[in-house]
């Protein structure tokens, strides 16, 4: 092949490809443009939104890495490069990848949803998956609870955000129940005065709604009283321990028994 013929093939392809390649180095510069913009965007969305700050680096990065594969994409076929069969073997990776890390995925798409829709927060106290405690760190795969033992609880986020959950921080009040009996023979209308007193003198129980009282059951062995009152969610177990001492000292004080269960055992003695 002579000098002619190469600088004549050299020509065929600049005028081929040339158009092809300015055109595809234009499109790269313009689209990395449109995505830098398209990205600040997102993250000021973001910022108004109040999208927790854990997850606004995972949103964002996944709306600039599907555009910067669009991008690679529309740039290759640009070039002439046959995209179906490199799409194909992309896709049935993905879906290799996918089915072997199901689990992994499944705990991913749980911790957004958890961060999207926030049914609880950092320092909540919460109920799931057979576990209790306070909400010491939401992570994007594990959600980690503090007991009140002080264990560390991991629970994955998978099942978290698809199953049951008591959340008891949502709200500012708490009702506190308890179960009190008096044995059969005692005065009822003073059960119940001594207990509707000892509420009245805990400042911490909410006056509105007032502290109901009422027979709730005449058991095998004792006259139970329902007593319910409404507190500040901080005060709930302080007050909750605290009467049941009060009701114990109280009513031996003023003469009301409070029943146990008791076992007679009588010995026969046989005379032979």
């Amino acid at each position: 092949m002579n000098t002619e013929e190469i600088g004549s093939q050299i020509t065929s392809m600049a005028i081929l490809y040339g158009p092809k390649l300015i055109g595809a180095i234009l499109v790269w510069i313009i689209g990395g443009w449109v995505i830098k913009i398209i990205g600040r965007v997102v993250k000021n969305a973001l910022n108004k939104g109040g999208t927790d700050p854990s997850l606004k680096p995972f949103l964002s990065g996944i709306v600039s890495g599907l555009l910067k594969v669009m991008l690679v994409i529309t740039v290759l076929g640009m070039l002439g490069i046959e995209m179906t069969s490199f799409i194909a073997i992309v896709g049935a990776l993905g879906l290799a990848i996918g089915l072997a890390m199901s689990g992994t995925l499944q705990n991913f798409s749980g911790g957004v949803m958890i961060l999207i829709f926030k049914p609880f927060k950092v320092g909540d106290f919460i109920e799931a998956q057979g576990y209790s405690g306070s909400v010491n760190e939401i992570q994007i795969f594990n959600t980690i609870l503090k007991s009140g033992d002080n264990k560390t609880i991991i629970i994955p986020n998978g099942g978290l955000s698809t199953s049951s959950m008591i959340n008891y921080s949502t709200e500012a009040k708490r009702r506190v129940d308890w179960t009190i009996g008096v044995g059969y023979g005692d005065d009822l209308d003073k059960a119940k005065e001594v207990i509707k007193r000892l509420c009245d003198e805990d400042e911490r129980i909410l006056k509105d709604p007032d502290v109901f009282i009422a027979v709730s059951a005449l058991a095998d062995s004792s006259v139970n009283f329902v007593v319910r009152a409404w507190v500040n969610a901080p005060d709930y177990w302080g007050v909750y321990f605290q009467m049941n001492e009060k009701v114990y000292k109280t009513f031996a004080q003023e003469g009301l028994n409070i029943p146990f269960p008791q076992m007679d055992v009588h010995i026969h003695k046989n005379d032979e």
